[in-house]
């Protein structure tokens, strides 16, 4: 949790709490469910939860807005940005279900309300749209922007830093994944927010919806 608190002061107490508690939590659901390997698990803090919050350093989820999480796994990056924006709705898609439950159990002990799961393919969801999809990890951009440009509104807002797009966390050379995609994302090194060794090629990636 020092970590967290590195890098993030402005937390409330009830948040304070949340993320303290995904720790502990994780730990038990991964004796039952592998969610997340052994040696993640010993850095859970930083390589999860800050690696998740990576998008809260640039980006300001509003109000009554929807936020996808295609492919969430065990739960990230969705789960902390729902902790750090309590006000934005976050809907956590995966194609297994086992991890949803645990996604969904973990959202219920710590109290959130803001979180909804779905099982389902991201190319299957015909009945909803969002602001924003985000994704860590999941797929080549090509295939995470064909899947979401359709789930994709346009949101008129005032406040350049509200995303409306696709928005990803990757590592490793990206420039045939970039130039393969037909996307011109923004492109942001984590390492320019944490200065961890973890996150060295690392990156954010955001591609807006046009």
């Amino acid at each position: 949790m020092e970590i967290i608190e590195k890098y993030f002061a402005d937390f409330t107490p009830a948040q304070h709490s949340q993320f303290e508690q995904l720790h502990g939590l994780y730990g038990e659901w991964n004796q039952k469910i592998n969610v997340i390997s052994r040696k993640d698990l010993d850095n859970f803090y930083l390589h999860h939860v800050l690696h998740s919050l990576t998008i809260a350093t640039t980006f300001e989820f509003q109000k009554n807005t929807h936020v996808m999480d295609l492919g969430c796994g065990g739960g990230f990056p969705g789960l902390p940005l729902a902790i750090f924006f309590p006000e934005t709705e976050f809907l956590m898609v995966d194609s297994i279900n086992k991890k949803l439950q645990v996604v969904h159990e973990i959202a219920t002990a710590i109290g959130l309300q803001n979180v909804s799961i779905r099982h389902s393919r991201a190319e299957d969801i015909k009945d909803r749209k969002f602001e924003t999809v985000i994704s860590r990890a999941v797929a080549p951009l090509k295939d995470l922007w064909k899947w979401s440009k359709p789930l994709l509104k346009k949101y008129p807002t005032t406040n350049e830093n509200a995303p409306n797009g696709l928005i990803c966390l990757k590592g490793g050379d990206l420039t045939q994944e970039i130039q393969e995609s037909d996307c011109k994302p923004y492109i942001w090194s984590i390492n320019q927010f944490f200065n961890e060794a973890h996150f060295n090629e690392k990156f954010m990636l955001y591609q807006p919806i046009k």
